[in-house]
């Protein structure tokens, strides 16, 4: 990037709303992000079992990187001395960093949390390793990213109100030092986290703090975290609400296609999940007709494709049977061309919605994506 890249702020810019559904425009010194836009999830600095130019094919703007396993391999020092995230896995578009604290709560052994950080064991070697809100924008610098995630704390759901109101402040407290850690890194966003369960006080407390704070985004983060699609809708009735409309609005780690289009019924402008290349690499196709498990015999003999609306690679140019096939003799194409295609059909919803808000039919839009859904999936030969 030249110079003058590096120096062009951050921006968000609102171009249509339909209800609460929102359409825009994230503007970075490393290209825009459509929103809503969903972020492929490269968790070690690769979208597994795609190439990058292959994800950027599907239609994706952004890709999320993830701060706990890049500290831990090949290290955030070494990357920075190889020029940066984007250059190391060939990905000059921008790139989100989660913090690290959710890895670090579910993945890591012996951890111990107190008001400074977590010290942790990593999953992978043993190692001990602190993380505090310090190090994790020490980290997210080190690689580079475009938009860093405070460090924070999220509880597993169910949890009392006590627990889940303490790690919330706890988290408030961490978002106040995150930001000042972060500086003043112009061309790079620093987005808030709000916690509170499924509380709603607790989130709007939550919020209040964040703004008081001010960030660049702002993250609804502690939901798809086990309390199942009806409550997850239930505090996104009202937690987007709370944050500032004129600053992007990030769903963490959702999800299944009919939840990323109820989220953005509700106001949401981004979200990333690894279930699209995760299904894929188990052999579940998602499409617009609902989810195809392609080791099922049914398939073997199937000369249509997965989806014959979609124009992937998958698709266009191989049958139900050969990609049966493929996973049934774990040939590693069989990856490939599951989660392109998955990727693609994600992206492919992203454009629908985005479409249908600017043209203010996003009502009509939902009703056919549900009611398509609902046909299930083509009948066998």
């Amino acid at each position: 990037m030249t110079q003058d890249a590096q120096t062009q702020r951050f921006s968000f810019s609102l171009h249509a709303t339909d209800g609460k559904a929102r359409t825009g425009v994230i503007s970075t010194p490393r290209g825009e992000i459509r929103t809503p836009a969903f972020m492929p999830v490269g968790t070690a600095a690769t979208v597994k079992a795609m190439m990058p130019e292959s994800v950027r094919a599907t239609g994706a703007d952004i890709l999320l990187g993830n701060t706990y396993h890049l500290m831990l391999r090949p290290t955030a020092e070494r990357i920075a001395n190889l020029g940066g995230l984007h250059k190391f896995m060939n990905w000059e578009r921008p790139i989100l960093t989660d913090s690290g604290g959710f890895q670090v709560m579910s993945l890591s052994d012996l951890r111990k949390l107190t008001e400074k950080g977590v010290t942790f064991r990593s999953h992978i070697d043993g190692s001990k390793h602190e993380l505090t809100p310090e190090r994790s924008m020490e980290i997210q610098k080190l690689l580079g990213s475009d938009i860093v995630m405070c460090f924070d704390e999220c509880p597993a759901l169910p949890a009392d109100r006590d627990r889940i109101a303490e790690s919330m402040r706890l988290s408030m407290r961490w978002a106040a030092r995150s930001k000042e850690a972060f500086g003043d890194r112009p061309g790079h966003a620093l987005f808030g986290i709000q916690q509170g369960g499924l509380e709603q006080d607790f989130r709007a407390e939550s919020a209040e703090a964040l703004k008081e704070i001010g960030f660049d985004g702002y993250a609804i983060g502690g939901l798809a975290v086990g309390e199942g699609q009806e409550a997850m809708f239930g505090a996104l009735d009202f937690a987007p609400d709370m944050l500032p409309t004129d600053r992007p609005r990030y769903l963490m780690g959702v999800g299944k296609p009919d939840d990323i289009v109820g989220a953005v019924k509700r106001g949401v402008d981004m979200m990333d999940c690894v279930l699209p290349s995760r299904s894929g690499r188990t052999g579940q196709a998602w499409t617009r007709r609902g989810q195809v498990n392609i080791k099922n015999a049914r398939h073997a003999d199937d000369p249509r494709p997965l989806d014959e609306h979609c124009t992937c690679p998958a698709c266009s140019n191989y049958s139900r049977a050969y990609l049966h096939h493929v996973f049934r003799s774990q040939e590693i194409i069989s990856s490939m061309l599951l989660t392109w295609h998955n990727l693609h059909y994600f992206q492919e919803i992203m454009q629908g919605m985005r479409d249908a808000i600017a043209e203010g039919g996003f009502a009509a839009w939902e009703a056919e994506f549900h009611a398509t859904r609902a046909l299930g999936d083509i009948e066998p030969i």
